[in-house]
């Protein structure tokens, strides 16, 4: 039955994917939004092919998804570390809560200007955002974790007498693994996002700066095309990511 259902969904989600493609078609060709913003699906299809087997859209793709992964890398580490940090201590989230409730809200490229003054416009002022962006899903969903503990679970630490060392690793990561992993899932698409902003900003190799140059030289289907593949890599590292997430809990299924 559950196999039933997934292929079903599976059937509905590419029946919609092919009308709104069908529609795109009509659209374009129809001309009722000019080429020039729109292009058709076969010109943006052809325009990603030339990309990948006569331009430079591979190494752009290859750059991108590598300050994507770095980013993300590290502010899993250190959102789950210093996630770790508060949440396992009831005083450090009372007084450290507000603190991060006010800085979760702040846009990672509002950052972007400072980060240009201490870095100037390079590749590490781009990580650097990427990274803080990226942060605050993990870093929250850890601290969550941590603080939906079950008190029984505490007074077996405190009776055992584990050290607060022993208590993170034995007892709280274990136990915020599913918080962990959903805010690692949303910090990935941030990265992606934050990447291509800096990309942008930055004048750094990339899709975010190979999308730029062809929107100014109104160059719609390579625009498309660069879009396409961003969602692409999207759709595939969050899917990636989610089998890695079943694999990991497999032990909360009933």
């Amino acid at each position: 039955m559950k196999a039933c259902f997934k292929i079903l969904a599976w059937s509905e989600s590419l029946l919609l994917l092919l009308a709104l493609i069908g529609l795109w078609w009509l659209v374009s060709h129809q001309q009722w939004i000019s080429k020039v913003f729109l292009p058709t699906p076969q010109a943006t299809l052809a325009s990603l092919l030339e990309g990948f087997t006569r331009g430079e859209l591979l190494d752009f793709t290859q750059a991108t998804i590598l300050r994507m992964g770095l980013g993300w890398g590290l502010a899993s580490l250190l959102g789950v570390a210093l996630g770790a940090l508060i949440g396992s201590s009831a005083l450090a989230r009372v007084w450290i809560g507000p603190t991060l409730e006010f800085l979760r809200p702040l846009p990672a490229s509002a950052l972007m200007p400072l980060a240009i003054a201490i870095f100037g416009l390079s590749a590490g002022m781009v990580l650097f955002v990427v990274a803080f962006g990226a942060m605050w899903p993990v870093l929250l969903a850890t601290v969550h974790g941590f603080g939906a503990t079950h008190v029984r679970l505490r007074e077996v630490s405190q009776a055992l007498q584990l050290s607060r060392l022993a208590f993170v690793f034995k007892i709280g990561l274990p136990n915020a693994l599913p918080d962990i992993l959903a805010g690692m899932r949303l910090s990935l698409t941030v990265a992606l996002i934050v990447a291509v902003v800096g990309e942008m900003i930055a004048s750094q190799a990339g899709l975010g700066q190979a999308i730029l140059l062809a929107a100014r030289s109104f160059r719609a289907s390579e625009l498309f095309a660069g879009v396409l593949l961003l969602g692409a890599i999207g759709f595939v590292s969050n899917a990636l990511l989610r089998q890695a997430e079943k694999k990991l809990l497999k032990w909360q299924m009933p």
